[in-house]
């Protein structure tokens, strides 16, 4: 089934809402990463990044079922074909990455034989450790971390550019659906 050429309100609701998650959590996750906070410090912080990760995860689900159930519109105007291929290469790292990135965290956390705990609501059991699970699982979420926030902002500078230079409808009909 697809969305002919617009997105439904549906699609556009969990296409905002993940970007906005995923856009701030790669911002939280570079913060941990570079800013240079002492381990105690930063410590409290990665718990509350490891809970709002887990919230992705089950949020990110739904939103690639969605896409993967609806379909993806059809391009608007006439775009080259290279142009057409790259686009639809960034959807699919995006919606991997809407996966990936959390699977991988909490794969880090548990087989490194810690719990997680989401904000004290529920709690994924430690797991025994599995060094070659842990090592895969944090190089995919340190450079799938840097490749996405590459692609977000790919992501966002072609979509104005459709908006300001095509003046194509590409931006508006995920605004608007019109």
């Amino acid at each position: 089934m697809s969305e002919t050429n617009n997105y439904g309100a549906m699609s556009r609701l969990n296409h905002w809402v993940l970007a906005l998650a995923m856009i701030g959590m790669l911002g939280f996750g570079l913060y941990l990463e570079y800013s240079g906070l002492p381990r105690e410090e930063k410590r409290p912080l990665v718990g509350i990044h490891r809970s709002l990760g887990v919230l992705v995860l089950i949020l990110g689900l739904w939103r690639v079922g969605w896409r993967l159930f609806r379909g993806f519109p059809g391009a608007v105007g006439n775009m080259p074909a290279w142009q057409e291929r790259a686009a639809r290469t960034a959807h699919w790292v995006l919606l991997a990455g809407i996966l990936l990135m959390p699977a991988s965290g909490v794969a880090f956390t548990v087989f490194r034989g810690n719990a997680l705990s989401v904000f004290g609501w529920f709690e994924i059991p430690a797991q025994a450790e599995i060094p070659w699970i842990v090592s895969s699982a944090s190089f995919v979420h340190t450079y799938l971390g840097h490749a996405l926030a590459f692609i977000v902002v790919l992501h966002i500078a072609a979509a104005l550019k459709h908006h300001f230079v095509d003046r194509d409808l590409t931006l508006r009909r995920m605004t608007s659906g019109k």
